[in-house]
């Protein structure tokens, strides 16, 4: 075995680090969804923890760093400095003596020797001024300091004042806590460093990973037993799931086909039996639920605190093309409501022109619908996410399709 796999310092793998590294660099890179970069890692908690702190706090980590290059690095080296920053200014837990030495490690394995020399040099300035870069932060703008994009700053101090927006982004900077959802319809936080897989119940899918916040979606439905229910954008399941265990026959609609895996993959986990279906246009003609839910893609901003990248991909001109999808898969599935039947309609969101905007909207295209209730979760001391879920009731009278 070789001496990368085999090299323990403390209670750390040095190659964890580099591993962390290369997810990050690939991040960077492709912004691809970071959870899928680190799939099958060893240590793999412990580099979860570093990547994705290292995203979370993009912004400040480059401020500080800045400091100590004279020319910003690319590849590896960028990512390392990162990697290493954030333990340093971010993650109490680690020590900065192991910061600084396992980082140094990970970087002496790079082909380059001279990374782990700019490596050691910078990340033991970093330790030694410590006190003048928490002045440094503390002095810059909220965004910068909290590490959002200004776009969003600027959005939520004009919708909630400046105070509360920092306050906002204060609190999706802490970490997601990990909820299981049971057949009973109770939550319970799953401790901090366990494996779902180690849950008992686990193989015998007794059990979700699912936010507290996703179940109002699932209370406005308000199914019964025996109930014909569509979930129009399934994938990864859980809604579909307590819906099912609810006593709902549910056709579940997902049209991208690795999410459809996934979805299939904890239908069986979970012993649920649903019709799954790559697009509404499978559902034969004239074929109506009693509940349709469409829990839309959205710009994931209720979801920050475990999505962290999902800040970075936000835009204006993304929010407008979000709006637009919804908008289509409404009115693509409204059809399939009927007469007198319900469409629940939710995001992960907390912005207006996803949610209340999206449905008002859709009630005045719509006048055989009624807007009935509407719920909007802000992130919440818990732990718990933001979301935003809407009921409409369908008239007796109207056709179908």
């Amino acid at each position: 075995m070789s001496a990368e796999n085999t090299d323990r310092r403390g209670d750390t793998f040095a190659n964890s680090r580099r591993t962390a590294s290369f997810a990050l660099m690939r991040w960077l890179a492709t912004r691809e969804f970071p959870q899928g970069l680190i799939a099958g890692a060893p240590d793999r908690a412990f580099v979860q923890d570093l990547v994705y702190t290292a995203i979370r706090r993009l912004r400040p980590l480059r401020l500080v760093l800045g400091k100590f290059l004279s020319k910003w690095p690319k590849g590896e080296l960028e990512a390392l400095l990162y990697v290493g920053a954030a333990q340093l200014l971010y993650m109490d837990s680690v020590p900065d003596f192991a910061a600084v030495n396992e980082t140094v490690a990970a970087a002496r394995l790079c082909p380059n020797r001279g990374v782990s020399k700019v490596v050691n040099a910078v990340l033991r300035n970093i330790a030694r001024r410590r006190g003048e870069i928490e002045e440094i932060l503390a002095a810059a703008p909220f965004d910068v300091r909290e590490s959002f994009p200004s776009v969003l700053a600027r959005r939520w101090s004009a919708r909630f004042g400046e105070d509360r927006a920092a306050e906002l982004c204060r609190e999706f900077n802490v970490p997601a806590k990990t909820f299981i959802a049971r057949k009973d319809g109770s939550f319970t936080e799953l401790e901090r460093g366990r494996r779902v897989e180690d849950v008992p119940g686990y193989a015998e899918g007794d059990f979700i990973v699912q936010d507290k916040a996703t179940s109002a979606a699932v209370e406005l439905a308000h199914v019964v037993p025996g109930e014909r229910v569509l979930d129009a954008c399934a994938a990864p399941g859980g809604k579909a799931i307590q819906l099912a265990w609810r006593g709902a026959e549910v056709t579940a609609c997902e049209v991208n086909g690795l999410r459809r895996l996934r979805l299939s993959e904890n239908l069986e986990r979970t012993r649920v039996s649903a019709r799954v279906v790559s697009s509404l246009g499978e559902i034969p003609e004239g074929e109506s639920f009693d509940v349709v839910l469409v829990d839309a893609p959205c710009s994931n901003t209720g979801v920050l605190r475990r999505r962290p990248d999902a800040r970075w991909n936000f835009s204006e001109e993304r929010l407008s093309a979000l709006v637009g999808l919804q908008k289509s898969i409404l009115d693509d599935a409204c059809r399939f409501v009927r007469p007198s039947g319900r469409l629940v309609y939710s995001t992960c969101s907390i912005e207006q022109e996803e949610n209340s905007a999206q449905a008002a909207s859709f009630a005045a295209r719509h006048p055989e619908f009624s807007l009935s209730c509407e719920r909007e979760l802000m992130p919440s001391a818990d732990g718990s996410d933001g979301a935003y879920a809407a009921l409409f009731h369908r008239s007796t009278e109207g056709r179908l399709g």
